[in-house]
């Protein structure tokens, strides 16, 4: 296939970055062979700008990309968000509602460039440190708006107490769409709001609504981005519901999941 005709579009943490979040140099060869051959590369992710920031930077990133699982288009090359989705304002009750029930659970409000950070414990600590994000530490009502996502981070042993307490309660359900992005993490983001229409957006952007479309990635809010691609792909190691919606599983993503990705599309 012509790359030139191809975007690739991959979640970072558990697919592109290995489990010590690195890049793998057969990837990055990989990536950098497919742009060369006139391919576009870039990214979906749940962080927000500030910790994709330090990722795009890694691989020099020349597109814009989906941050905050959906919520955003952002131009890292123009330092510019092209497009972004806010939560709507009955967010800052549940948020507070959530925090009472849950004195003990992580919290951090998205927006734009900025991490608040109304409560704190150690998976949230380690969170922050994953690339040195700064945030800043306020009650929820000095949060300022527009929030583009919160997210609640608590202990894997735990964290369904919070999905049910969410599920049994219809007018959270009905304020936000909630995912959950990780073991120790469960997002609340904008009504409507995911990776696959986040890719849908970039390519309105660029005006690419043609092009053959590639999205990879391993966890449940990676499920609308692999579903909705000309070619859907998950990671060996990603979960089930990932892999169920993919049209190819490559290796996982310690073992060059991208470089074998390429090497497939190179091939149709």
């Amino acid at each position: 296939m012509d790359f030139k005709d191809v975007i690739i579009m991959t979640d970072i943490d558990g697919t592109l970055l290995t489990d010590q979040k690195q890049i793998l140099d057969c990837d990055m060869k990989a990536i950098d062979r497919f742009r060369k051959g006139g391919g576009t590369f870039t990214l979906a992710t749940g962080r927000g700008y500030s910790m994709a920031k330090p990722v795009a930077d890694r691989i020099a990133l020349d597109t814009p990309a989906v941050i905050f699982n959906g919520s955003a288009v952002y131009d890292f090359e123009q330092g510019k968000f092209l497009w972004h989705s806010s939560l709507d304002l009955s967010a800052k009750p549940v948020l507070k509602e959530i925090l009472s029930a849950f004195p003990d659970m992580g919290c951090e409000v998205l927006c734009a460039e900025d991490v608040y950070v109304p409560s704190m414990n150690e998976i949230e600590r380690q969170h922050l440190a994953l690339e040195n994000v700064k945030p800043i530490l306020c009650g929820v009502d000095d949060v300022p708006g527009d929030w583009l996502k919160i997210l609640f981070a608590y202990p894997p042993d735990v964290i369904q107490n919070l999905i049910d307490f969410v599920q049994e309660r219809p007018n959270y359900m009905n304020a936000a769409h909630w995912v959950r992005s990780e073991i120790h993490y469960f997002e609340m983001l904008p009504n409507g709001v995911n990776k696959g229409s986040g890719f849908k957006r970039l390519l309105e952007i660029m005006n690419r609504t043609d092009a053959f479309t590639v999205g990879v990635g391993d966890y449940n809010n990676d499920v609308e981005l692999i579903r909705d691609a000309s070619l859907g792909v998950a990671v060996a190691s990603a979960q089930d519901v990932a892999k169920e919606v993919a049209d190819l599983v490559v290796c996982d993503n310690n073992s060059g999941a991208i470089a074998e990705l390429i090497d497939y599309i190179e091939k149709l």
